[in-house]
C-alpha cells in the first residue's frame, strides 16, 4: 500500500485544461484532445522516470547531504524552465516539507523557495486522475480513496468527498500532512525576470487610503500565477511603498499588457470595485499599436468558451459562445518601432511582411474577456505589433484563408470531427505567448469619472537615449 501510495503523477497544463473543457464542451472533445496529444509527446506521465530533470546545470556537481547542490530559486533565470508538475499521495505522516524532499530527491532550500513562491498545493482527498492516467496511478487512487480508508481519517469527517478534494496553498515548511494526502508540486513555477529590472516606484500612478494605481509594466503578471505569487505587481509595488498589508488585485491585464491597474488597500474596497466592475461602473480604454488600419465603430464578435489561447472568434453567432465588444474610438498611422526599441521593450519579430507603418488606435473596452483585444483584432487582419500568439494565426489565414476553422473564409467541413481536428490544430499550433506587445491600458476612471488615471508614455513612443 506505501509502495502504491507513493507513486507520482506527472501531467501538462493543457491535459489538465482538456479534462475540465470535455466536462463543458462535449463537442469540442476530440478538438482539444489533438492538442492533449501532442503535448503528450515531451510532457506525458512518468510515474515511473528514474532519471528526473535536473535542478542544476550539467555537469551536475556531486550531491550534498543527499540532495543535489542548489543555489536557492533567485536570482531569477532569464527565461522560465520546461514546466514539470510533480502529484504525490502522502504515503505516512509527517512534515510537508520533508516528505516532498524525500519523495523528489529535491534540496530543502530548494522545496521552501517553491513553498513561498505559492507553487505547493495540498488537499486532503486525491483528485480523479484524467484519462491519461496510467493503471497504477489509477489503482493508488481507488485504495486512497476507498471508504473504508477514509473512514480512518479525522481530518475529512463531516466532509463530503467533493468538499475534501478542494486544493490549498501550502504557506508553511513546517505544515503537518498526514497519510492519504494529496500534494501538487510545481517544480518548475512560471518567473518573471522583468519584476528585477523596474523601478516601481516610478510605475506608481497614484496612492489612495484605499487603492493605489500602477503603471504595470508589460512582461509582468497582476497579482501571480498558480505556481508563482512572489514574482508579481502586487508583491514588488507593495515593497516598493513599503506597506506592512500586501495590496489586492482588483482586476487583471495580460501579462504581456502594459497600463492602468488598481490595486486594493483594504478588503472592504476590493468588494466594492468588483461590484463597480460587475455594474460596468468602471471605464476602460486602451491604446493599441496594431499592424494594419482598423475600421473606427463597433466590432463585435462571438469567442469560444474554453481557457485555451489563442482564443478562437467568430463573426457569427454560436449558441454558447460569449459575446465580445470593442469600439474602435480613433486609428491614426504611426511610424512602425525603431530596432532599438523592439529590442528594448522585448518585442517579438512576428515577420509581418510590411513594417514601414503602424497604427495606433484607440479603443473603449465594451466587454471584458480574456485576450479579447487581441483577438478581435486580428480576427479583422490587424493583430497587435509584437503578438506572436495571434498575428502569428493571423499570417497564417492570410496565406490560407481556409485554415483558420472560425475565420470570415472558413471551409465546410465534411463532418463535425473534421472541424474539431482544425480547431485542435490551430489551437496547438498558435499558443506560444510573447513577453510584450503593442497594447496599453491607457485610461481607468470611475465614480462617474472623479477619479480617473491616465498611464505613462507607451513603450512604442519611447526613445532609447543613445
Amino acid at each position: 500500500m506505501a509502495a502504491a501510495a507513493a507513486s507520482l503523477f506527472l501531467f501538462s497544463n493543457p491535459m489538465r485544461l482538456w479534462r475540465s473543457t470535455r466536462r463543458t464542451q462535449p463537442l469540442l472533445s476530440r478538438a482539444l484532445s489533438v492538442v492533449s496529444r501532442r503535448t503528450e509527446k515531451d510532457l506525458s506521465w512518468a510515474p515511473m522516470r528514474k532519471k528526473r530533470a535536473s535542478l542544476v546545470h550539467s555537469p551536475t556537481p556531486e550531491p550534498t547531504n543527499g540532495y543535489p547542490e542548489y543555489s536557492r530559486l533567485l536570482p531569477c533565470p532569464s527565461q522560465s524552465r520546461p514546466p514539470r508538475v510533480e502529484h504525490l499521495v502522502v504515503s505516512e505522516d509527517g512534515v510537508v516539507l520533508d516528505y516532498i524532499c524525500k519523495s523528489l530527491n529535491l534540496p530543502p532550500l530548494f522545496v521552501a523557495d517553491l513553498i513561498h513562491f505559492g507553487a505547493v498545493y495540498y488537499a486532503l482527498v486525491c483528485p480523479k486522475p484524467p484519462p491519461t492516467a496510467t493503471p497504477e496511478q489509477i489503482q493508488t487512487y481507488k485504495e486512497v480513496t476507498e471508504p473504508s480508508m477514509l473512514q480512518k481519517r479525522a481530518s475529512i469527517k463531516g466532509k463530503t468527498v467533493r468538499e475534501a478534494q478542494k486544493t490549498f496553498k501550502i504557506t508553511d515548511v513546517n505544515e503537518f500532512v498526514e497519510a492519504g494526502t494529496y500534494l501538487r508540486v510545481h517544480v518548475h513555477p512560471k518567473r518573471f525576470p522583468r519584476c528585477y529590472e523596474i523601478d516601481w516606484k516610478s510605475r506608481v500612478i497614484a496612492v489612495a487610503d484605499s487603492y493605489v494605481v500602477l503603471d504595470k509594466p508589460a512582461g509582468t503578471s497582476v497579482g501571480g500565477t498558480t505556481d508563482n505569487i512572489e514574482e508579481s505587481c502586487a508583491t514588488f509595488a507593495s515593497r516598493a511603498l513599503g506597506l506592512e498589508t500586501p495590496l489586492l488585485t482588483t482586476h487583471q491585464i495580460d501579462n504581456c499588457t502594459e497600463g492602468c491597474v488598481v490595486f486594493s488597500r483594504t478588503k472592504d474596497f476590493c468588494s466594492v470595485f468588483h461590484g463597480m466592475i460587475r455594474e460596468k461602473q468602471v471605464k476602460k480604454l486602451y491604446l493599441a499599436l496594431t499592424a494594419a488600419p482598423v475600421p473606427v465603430g463597433i466590432i463585435s464578435h462571438y469567442m469560444l468558451p474554453v481557457n485555451l489561447a489563442p482564443r478562437l472568434v467568430s463573426e457569427d453567432f454560436i449558441k454558447g459562445w460569449h459575446l465580445c465588444q470593442l469600439e474602435v474610438l480613433e486609428c491614426k498611422e504611426v511610424p512602425w518601432p525603431e530596432a532599438t526599441v523592439e529590442k528594448r521593450y522585448n518585442i517579438e519579430d512576428c515577420v509581418w511582411p510590411s513594417k514601414r507603418s503602424a497604427y495606433e488606435c484607440r479603443i473603449n473596452l465594451l466587454t471584458g474577456k480574456t485576450h479579447q483585444i487581441r483577438a478581435q483584432l486580428a480576427a479583422v487582419g490587424s493583430p497587435l505589433v509584437g503578438d506572436s500568439m495571434y498575428m502569428s494565426a493571423a499570417l497564417a489565414e492570410m496565406s490560407n484563408p481556409n485554415l483558420n476553422p472560425f475565420g470570415r473564409t472558413k471551409r465546410e467541413y465534411a463532418s463535425e470531427e473534421d472541424q474539431e481536428e482544425a480547431i485542435g490544430e490551430w489551437i496547438a499550433q498558435y499558443g506560444k505567448e510573447p513577453t510584450a506587445i503593442g497594447l496599453q491600458a491607457s485610461h481607468i476612471s470611475w465614480d462617474d469619472g472623479k477619479r480617473a488615471y491616465e498611464a505613462k508614455t507607451p513603450w512604442w513612443r519611447q526613445t532609447v537615449q543613445g
